[in-house]
């Protein structure tokens, strides 16, 4: 594995070094080892996988609080995506700064998020499946959600909206008024 600081602190490339043979190829996913000596976290809670039928899916920007805040390392295993990580940090150098990083099967990159900040990404191929390492459980009243087009942050997708989004996504409150967490926005939506 090849581990690379990005502009924001905590946030890091990791690149698979495959193995090729005539057969096809053979990489690492995940080493504890290599992830701890670059000073990240090597303890997984849970390992999820999500598919995505088509281009233009938008998933995101979501994180979690409090004491379920997880670092994740996200890596695209079929298809590609544009990555994204927000620095939410409100005592970081990097508060509100992006990175963005597009993931596919071929680069064998992965996007490592530390606790604190937001995650997101856009599908730019069909049948996309994306592979989250995480280092807690998912709880789902401690996710906080942001606005992919939240001008506070100025990502720049490669695809122009419309997108294909959660309700849930297209919900969620703009940076300025603070992030809303699902159980606020949930309460809301029952009024």
């Amino acid at each position: 594995m090849n581990i690379t600081l990005t502009k924001i602190s905590g946030v890091y490339i990791v690149k698979r070094e495959p193995f090729s043979d005539e057969r096809g190829t053979f990489s690492r996913m995940f080493c504890r080892r290599e992830l701890e000596a670059a000073g990240l976290c090597g303890e997984i809670a849970q390992m999820n996988l999500s598919t995505n039928r088509k281009k233009g899916t938008l998933r995101g920007l979501h994180s979690q609080s409090g004491n379920a805040a997880e670092d994740k390392l996200v890596t695209c295993v079929q298809g590609a995506i544009f990555d994204v990580c927000v620095d939410v940090r409100k005592d970081s150098p990097t508060y509100l700064q992006w990175v963005g990083e597009t993931l596919s099967e071929e680069n064998g990159f992965g996007l490592y998020v530390p606790k604190g900040c937001a995650h997101g990404y856009l599908t730019l191929t069909d049948d996309t499946q994306v592979l989250y390492l995480v280092t807690q459980y998912y709880t789902p009243n401690t996710e906080v959600g942001y606005r992919f087009d939240d001008p506070a942050f100025g990502i720049t997708w490669p695809i122009v909206a419309p997108y294909i989004m959660s309700e849930k996504d297209k919900s969620w409150e703009y940076y300025r008024f603070g992030p809303v967490d699902a159980a606020q926005k949930l309460a809301q939506t029952d009024t």
